[in-house]
């Protein structure tokens, strides 16, 4: 039997109705907060991801997937890790920036070649949010305002609780690096394996480690706040006092520093305790320089020195839909919706007229979902029907045709009786709500 690839899941009806409930009440909230859907490609140039995530990155080096295609000379490309790269490709490229402050959001799916576990998987799904135009510290709050809404909406508010940190700029994060270089080389031997590798490629990534021992290790290292100017700390407390005055509770974490090189000032998550191990469900911050960074992708050797690529302010957050959808599933179920409301029974005799109901029916009632079997037996679409999950069955056999009516079965008590064959047309008769959720 051929399967699916390990990490790379079907997603089946009964599943995917939920994730279509999620994405309903998360682009929702988007809307009200005047974000524009824009549709990105799953397949770019490799250089746009080493260049913009950073080449000494766990994704670049061990996970992306990266192939070459049948051009000549052949094109590098790569399976998308992550979504802003890309979003800011298109960005650039259509000149969206041009005298606009583009405000995008994705979804889709991404790819990381990594152990595939509960809630991680080699293809994963993701909502991504990008604000560009704005340097001011308004627009990271914004974004985090409109995903502590999300929450609410989700019924996940008491769930769900913010961490945040400033990375200041470049130069200011280069000056921190040295310094905690410096204090760890003499400390190696009390750093897990991970961490004295990546002491020579990636050392801020060390603040993330999960071991004890390093953690211990860091608890005397210099403090990255320490080494921030007076614009970055200006920018941070900022957020803070819009985050205040929004009411929403967050926690300073001066470990938290995000596993890509795009980032400076605002970075945060937000963390959960009901998964484990796997507790960051949406994370983001501010990416100044990647405009410009990506701008410069192929220019000559040495243009960019010459003329400096101009960069826009941007600030972005994606979340993880599966892992969203088992916290989900854990605190806050949504409802189980069938995939019908009526169900269309007809005897074969008079399959025509039934097939002639039901589309008339759907022309007069969009807001019913309709369903039939195919034109076997009544004693057989009877039993579809039961399986439906249909609040009501319309039976139609040539009596009916002959008394222009129609019986009506409900499904749930089981009663049936005899009414006009345009009742169902009209919608003070019959309305089936849906819940997004229980």
């Amino acid at each position: 039997m051929i399967k699916a690839i390990k990490g790379f899941n079907d997603i089946l009806p009964e599943q995917a109705a939920k994730w279509l409930q999620l994405e309903a009440i998360l682009t929702d909230v988007l809307g009200r907060y005047g974000f524009e859907n824009i549709r990105l490609p799953i397949v770019e140039q490799t250089d746009l991801f080493t260049r913009a995530i950073g080449g000494a990155t766990d994704i670049v080096e061990k996970e992306m997937y990266s192939f070459t295609d049948k051009s000549d000379p052949p094109t590098p490309l790569a399976l998308r890790p992550e979504g802003t790269a890309g979003a800011v490709r298109a960005v650039i490229e259509h000149n969206l920036l041009r005298g606009d402050t583009p405000k995008l959001w994705y979804i889709g799916p991404m790819f990381r070649y990594e152990r595939p576990q509960k809630g991680r998987y080699r293809q994963f799904h993701q909502l991504g949010v990008e604000s560009f135009g704005s340097a001011l510290p308004d627009a990271d709050a914004e974004l985090i305002a409109m995903t502590h809404l999300m929450w609410q909406a989700l019924g996940l508010k008491d769930e769900m609780h913010l961490q945040l940190n400033s990375l200041g700029e470049p130069d200011e994060r280069y000056a921190y690096r040295e310094a905690l270089v410096a204090y760890l080389t003499d400390k190696q031997d009390q750093l897990d394996d991970d961490s004295k590798r990546r002491l020579t490629t990636n050392p801020l990534r060390i603040l993330d480690s999960k071991d004890a021992s390093t953690q211990a290790v860091l608890a005397d290292a210099p403090k990255l706040a320490e080494f921030l100017g007076a614009e970055s700390v200006a920018h941070f407390e900022q957020v803070q006092a819009y985050l205040t005055a929004l009411g929403i509770d967050y926690e300073l974490n001066p470990h938290l520093v995000r596993g890509l090189d795009y980032y400076n000032k605002t970075v945060f998550e937000w963390v959960t305790d009901k998964l484990g191990s796997q507790a960051t469900v949406c994370a983001g911050g501010r990416y100044d320089g990647l405009v410009g960074e990506v701008k410069s992708i192929g220019a000559r050797d040495g243009a960019q020195d010459k003329k400096p690529v101009k960069s826009e302010p941007a600030v972005g957050f994606a979340m993880g839909l599966e892992r969203l959808l088992l916290l989900i599933e854990a605190v806050a179920p949504l409802a189980d919706l069938s995939a019908c409301d009526v169900f269309v029974v007809a005897h074969p005799d008079v399959y025509s007229a039934g097939i002639g109901y039901a589309q008339n029916l759907r022309y007069a009632r969009p807001d019913l979902r309709i369903k039939m079997a195919s034109a076997t037996s009544l004693k057989a679409q009877m039993k579809k029907a039961d399986k439906s999950g249909a609040a009501l069955t319309v039976i139609i056999a040539q009596q009916e045709l002959d008394d222009q009516t129609i019986s009506i079965k409900d499904m749930q008590t089981g009663e049936q009786r005899t009414a006009a064959q345009n009742w169902l047309s009209d919608a003070e008769n019959f309305s089936c709500e849906r819940s997004s959720q229980q």
